[in-house]
Parts: structure tokens; sequence; C-alpha cells
């Protein structure tokens, strides 16, 4: 019997690929999930989509990658619809029955639909490309509105690319995405360094309530300094490839071949002279052998321009960082992309322009998936507060009790800091203090801006009532007296994973009073 694994789901939407990676609760390690007749290897999607209106008929990866030249397949085949998404200056295809939005919805919900039942899926993870990343991130908040999983977290591509190379929270760095269909070049800065909090994962759905509206959290991604980019990829290697041994190509299957022997020749253990076969059909049942080397293979990129093209590229996309104070020097890092970069010659043109600057190289295809199940972790340990906790205090000038609140409804826990509050004497020769806490009955409602854990609170928008909890409030005696006015209590408090909540209780010259235990919070 087959074991079933909870834990937490990534996937990433690519143009040409997406990427599906799963990590149990219980497992430090990823794995690259398998669907029969949708991913075309291990956790790799082709990202296409087959829909005819008449009959409903609905396939996506491998299964639309197979009707991409049957009859009427420019209507009902759609591919390259990711970086249309949220993008509003992109042309689409006009003969499609779908727009690209409603592509990326029947593809995502059928992959959704399609993962193996042995994944209990606790958390999903999704990625967003930062050019288009508000109008994307409101696409996919709509998209997961109906979604069967209690957290939603969302991450941004270039951040997630970063994690796990030894990148530096705060740096500046270059990505080379070479995909299937298009090359993008950017320079990012990441979230984080030089004090400041290290980016997070944004929060859209927690609990199984949406939060991706009421908390309104900062997006906390990677800022484009500079970007560049064409729609030439890996297809067009693929058929240039066939152009250099056939002329006028027919045959789909043909570009199949093409990739296959352009992934063996772009691994560093082929030999450069040595000639590799594989067939190509030439007639409708008739197949004919041909060689390829590295050397050809070479031969084809430089012939076809695509250097030049590479070039052209770079060239732009550091003039723009140059207009923003950022040179090449700046740069931390290179990161490569897509299965494009892995072309050792690929490689070697940008060691040899940028030579100073280490290059990584992560899985190509796989690297961004992963990083994004590397960014959320710790979010499995939090928990929202669904009331606000506030202590009694005696206001001098006014001369009556009010409360102050010290946690909010929405804040998460545990708590990772207590919060420091200095106490008063609210009379003369005062040495008991009494704690009273009291939680909220009526709630405020408040716009919450998450930064580094915590909510900043803007204006208030209607009246709160506040219960006083029926419980013996705590006494703490001071050793000396203290006059209206005098600072002499310190109290730290915190809410622990039980959800119990603490205050510890020193004296204004640091010596400890005691650590009590205040109640439950539920």
């Amino acid at each position: 019997m087959e074991e079933n694994l909870s834990g937490t789901l990534a996937i990433d939407l690519g143009n040409t690929n997406t990427v599906i990676a799963f990590q149990d609760q219980k497992d430090t390690n990823s794995v690259l999930v398998k669907i029969p007749n949708i991913t075309s290897s291990a956790g790799v999607v082709p990202t296409a989509v087959w829909f005819e209106e008449h009959s409903k008929i609905l396939k996506i990866g491998i299964s639309a990658m197979e009707m991409r030249d049957t009859y009427n397949s420019d209507l009902f085949f759609h591919s390259n619809f990711k970086r249309l998404i949220g993008n509003p200056n992109e042309k689409i295809n006009s003969k499609n029955i779908l727009t690209p939005n409603e592509c990326g919805e029947k593809f995502f919900k059928f992959l959704w639909a399609s993962i193996p039942q042995k994944y209990k899926i606790k958390r999903l993870v999704l990625t967003a490309p930062i050019n288009t990343y508000k109008g994307y991130r409101d696409w996919l908040v709509n998209l997961c509105v109906d979604l069967s999983v209690d957290e939603i977290a969302l991450v941004d591509e270039p951040t997630a690319a970063s994690l796990g190379i030894n990148v530096p929270f705060g740096s500046k760095i270059m990505t080379l995405d070479i995909g299937g269909s298009t090359i993008d070049m950017n320079i990012v800065k990441l979230e984080g360094g030089e004090g400041k909090s290290s980016p997070i994962a944004e929060l859209l759905k927690f609990k199984g309530n949406d939060v991706s509206s009421i908390s309104k959290q900062k997006i906390r991604c990677a800022e484009i300094i500079s970007k560049a980019g064409s729609k030439i990829g890996g297809k067009d290697i693929d058929q240039w490839i066939i152009d250099y041994f056939i002329k006028k190509n027919k045959y789909a299957i043909n570009l199949l071949k093409a990739e296959e022997i352009k992934c063996k020749l772009s691994s560093s253990e082929i030999k450069y002279e040595k000639k590799y076969p594989t067939k190509f059909l030439i007639e409708e049942y008739q197949e004919k052998e041909f060689y390829l080397s590295k050397e050809i293979f070479e031969k084809i990129i430089i012939e076809n321009n695509l250097l030049n093209h590479l070039n052209s590229l770079l060239k732009d996309l550091l003039n723009e960082a140059r207009g923003k104070f950022c040179t090449v020097d700046d740069l931390s890092a290179i990161i490569l992309v897509g299965g494009g970069s892995q072309i050792p010659l690929i490689k070697e043109w940008i060691r040899e322009k940028i030579p100073k600057i280490e290059i990584k190289s992560p899985p190509p295809i796989e690297s961004i998936a992963l990083g994004a199940l590397g960014m959320t972790p710790g979010v499995k340990i939090k928990d929202i507060l669904n009331k606000g906790i506030s202590i009694r205090l005696f206001n001098r000038r006014e001369q009556k009790l009010f409360w102050h609140p010290i946690f909010y409804k929405g804040q998460t826990w545990p708590t990772e800091n207590p919060l420091k509050l200095i106490l008063q004497a609210s009379k003369n020769s005062q040495k008991i203090f009494e704690i009273i806490i009291g939680e909220t009955k009526k709630e405020r409602e408040y716009d919450v801006i998450f930064e580094n854990g915590l909510p900043k609170l803007s204006e208030v928008q209607s009246e709160e009532k506040i219960i006083k909890w029926d419980k013996k409030p705590l006494k703490i005696y001071l050793k000396n007296k203290s006059n209206i006015g005098e600072d002499n209590l310190i109290l730290f408090f915190k809410i622990t994973k039980k959800a119990d909540l603490l205050v510890k209780c020193f004296d204004i010259k640091d010596e400890f009073l005691g650590e009590y235990n205040l109640g439950n919070l539920f």
C-alpha cells in the first residue's frame, strides 16, 4: 500500500514548462511530482492547453502538446500564455478561443485536480514574475479562492531562484533565463540585507481564510533594476537544428527529436568532436539518420546569430542598469535559469562577457519551484490571533482606567520577540501592581500591513469592546515603594506555542521579579 505524504506543494507556472515539486513535512528533501499524461518528465509539465469549446474537451501538458499540429490547432491549441497574464502591453493571438487568463485558469485547475492523491497538500506555494507581479498576483488571488487548501503563499521568481545557492539577501544579481520561447535578462536587488528583514512568502490564504486583501501585506519581492528580453528561445534552436539538415520540415515529431539531441549536446560530459546519431522523418514513413556533434551544434547557434542577439540584449540591460547607478561590479552573482542557459556555448559566452562575477547554475528548470519551497518552512509554526489582547492601565492625566492593546487580532503567534511595556505608579507610595487582561469582543476593523512578522495598524474604522478576563488578576509586589509618574515596573509579554500568555517582570533596576502565565488565549 502506497504511503500518503503530507506537506507543501510548489507550482512554478512557466511560459514553456511548469514545475511541480513537493516537500513532506517530515523531510528536508523535495521530490518532483509525476502525473501520467501530463508531465513530460518528473515534475515538468509543458505549459500548453488544448480546449475544444463545442465538446469541452480539455487537455494540458504533454497530452496538449501531442495535439498541437492537428486540425484546428490555431483555435484549440494554446501556449506562451503565461507571460501575457497580468501584462496588458502584450498582444494576444486573436485566433485562439481562450484569453491568456482563461488559459491559465483552465491549465492550473486541471493540474491541481490531477495531483496524485497520495500527496496531502497542507500548503500551496506559487511563484510570480516581478515585471507583472501586481496583475499576475490579482489573477492568482481570484484563481485560488475555491482551492481546498488551508495555506497559500506567493513568492517572486528571482528571489526563489536565488535561494539555496548562497546569494546573500540584499544582493544585486543578474538572471539569464533562456526558456522554450523567450529569453529574459534581469538585474534585480533582493529584499533584505544591511539590517533589513529577509524576504518572506506573501500569504494569500491562511487557516482556510482569504488574507490577501484584509491583511494588506506589503509586497516584499525583488526590486527590478533593469531588464531585457525577446521572443526567442529553445524551440527556435530546435528548429535551427532541423533546418541545418532538412529544409522545409513538415513533421512535428522532428522538433521533439531535435530537442532530445540538443539536451544531450548540452551536457558538459559530451566530447566536442564526437558525432551523435539522430533520426529525422523526411517522408511520412521514412526516416533518415543524421550526425550531430557539439562542434556542429555551436556552428548552428552562431550562424543563426544567437550570440549577437545575446550581446545586444546584454548591452541594453547594462545600459539601463547604469542609469540607475548599478554597474557590473555591484553584482553578487549571475544565475542561469532555463534549459537553454545550460548550453556550454552560452555559459562560455557569459563568462567571457562578465568574467569577474561568479556564475551560479542551479538545476535550470526546477530551481525556482525548489527555491519557493525553501522560502516557506517557517510559516507552518505560525498562527493568527482571532482576537485582540489588552492590559488595563490608569491614565493619570484624565484620572481614569483605559485598555492598552498589547497584541492585535490578525497578528501571528507564537511571538518571536516579546513586547516590552514600562509602567508608572498611579499613586504615591505604590508597592503593588495588578496585571488585568482583557480581550476584544466587538472588534475594530484595521488595515494591517505585515512587516517583520508583526502588523502595523492604520486608522480605526469602528469602535471595539473589550471584556476583562474572568481570571484572578496577577499582583506584582515591588521591594520599594514608588510615587506618581515614576517608571518602576518593566513587563515583557509573549505568546507561546501552546497559546499561553506569559509575562516576565523586572523592576526599574532590572531585578527579576518572576515569570507568570496569565492564561490561555483559547
